[in-house]
């Protein structure tokens, strides 16, 4: 019996790292032994008192049924006092917070509250993947907008005005910014929300990445001007080595998270009420947790220019984030050549940068979720290899 799938799916194809795993599964069983250097999957695990709050909870007879569609109290409030303490912008926990089953789950939910047919919305380019999909599910259509190393990986407002943007709906950004690890600056965020204004388009900043090697964790919220037209999807994912817990949260005006919540709460019901009570401890960790981590991620940093050097590739040393991007030689047609060479060569797998856009067609990314032993390792099969 042939059943086709929806016509929202015909032209989605399965997440590029899906199909990834898979073919480093069969090499690996194959006896290969293939060191992936591509995902960012923080491997180091939450605080201590992270985890005894998890388990201390879970152990509770009354934390197993349903919990509110609008998170637990105490969860939400602090994000607000989080939001408050590292961004300087304030949000009412009640009203203006919504927690999330990862951020991720949020860019759908985001998309599916504002979008249908004949609306277009603006995707960066290199960007998150999952932007272009979730619009396309949605049925909305996907406007991409170039970014370059020219400009510092930042949008040319310039450049945009030049088009067409009467029927744009949503705008979505994200800084510091996956892949290239760029950094934006409160002077950018206010142009940002002029722009906004101007044309009347709702920004969606996803902000993962703002603890991560960065010196001031910075939010578009503590702009003045943006609550009107900007709402933020923030995670734990990353900041605080949760991504498996699935914790994301989703800041704005009380209308805006109303919206979204019509959409979500058709969808889930919520998250385990240990998982939000450990959450929040992790929350209220002091700025050490943030800190400490950061010279681990740093040290490996160190390890991964070493590779690009071995693989000639070029890259700037301010970019932040959980990775780092590289221009490739011009010895290789595309990244997806060289990963492929340092897939078959070396057994390291190597993140394309072209699987982000076609902006991102001639360079790399590597993570930093591997430890120094790791990419030490890795550093000795490419010498051995290339």
């Amino acid at each position: 019996m042939q059943i086709d799938v929806a016509k929202r799916l015909q032209h989605t194809e399965e997440y590029y790292f899906s199909k990834k795993l898979r073919e480093i599964d069969e090499l690996n069983r194959q006896g290969a032994r293939v060191i992936n250097l591509g995902i960012g999957s923080p491997d180091l695990p939450p605080h201590p008192e992270v985890i005894a709050t998890l388990s201390e909870n879970a152990q509770l007879p009354n934390v197993h049924g349903y919990q509110n569609y609008k998170g637990a109290p105490a969860l939400r409030q602090a994000v607000a006092d989080w939001y408050q303490r590292y961004y300087q912008a304030t949000f009412n926990p009640n009203t203006e917070i919504l927690p999330l089953i990862g951020s991720k789950e949020g860019i759908v939910h985001i998309c599916m509250t504002y979008l249908q047919e004949g609306d277009k919305v603006l995707i960066p380019n290199p960007g998150y993947p999952a932007y272009a999909a979730a619009v396309r599910l949605s049925g909305a259509e996907a406007i991409t907008y170039k970014l370059t190393q020219e400009k510092n990986w930042l949008i040319d407002f310039n450049e945009l005005r030049k088009h067409d943007l009467s029927n744009v709906k949503l705008m979505w950004i994200n800084y510091p910014h996956m892949p290239t690890g760029a950094s934006a600056s409160d002077a950018f965020y206010r142009e940002l929300i002029a722009f906004a204004k101007e044309y009347n388009i709702l920004i969606c900043h996803d902000n993962p990445y703002s603890f991560i090697l960065t010196d001031k964790p910075r939010s578009i919220m503590s702009v003045e001007g943006a609550k009107e037209v900007a709402i933020e999807l923030n995670s734990l994912s990353k900041s605080s080595n949760m991504a498996g817990w699935r914790v994301g949260v989703l800041v704005g005006s009380e209308e805006r998270i109303n919206q979204v919540l019509r959409f979500k709460s058709n969808m889930d019901s919520g998250m385990f009420l240990p998982v939000q009570l450990a959450a929040a401890k992790a929350l209220q960790l002091d700025a050490s947790w943030y800190q400490d981590l950061n010279k681990i991620y740093a040290a490996r940093r160190q390890k991964v220019y070493e590779i690009m050097d071995l693989l000639g590739c070029s890259y700037q040393k301010d970019q932040v984030g959980l990775f780092v991007w590289a221009r490739i030689p011009n010895t290789y047609n595309d990244g997806y050549a060289l990963s492929d060479a340092a897939l078959n060569n070396a057994r390291v797998f190597i993140t394309p940068g072209g699987i982000f856009g076609d902006g991102g067609n001639q360079y790399i990314r590597i993570s930093l979720c591997a430890t120094v032993e790791v990419l030490e390792a890795s550093i000795q099969r490419i010498k051995e290899s290339f």
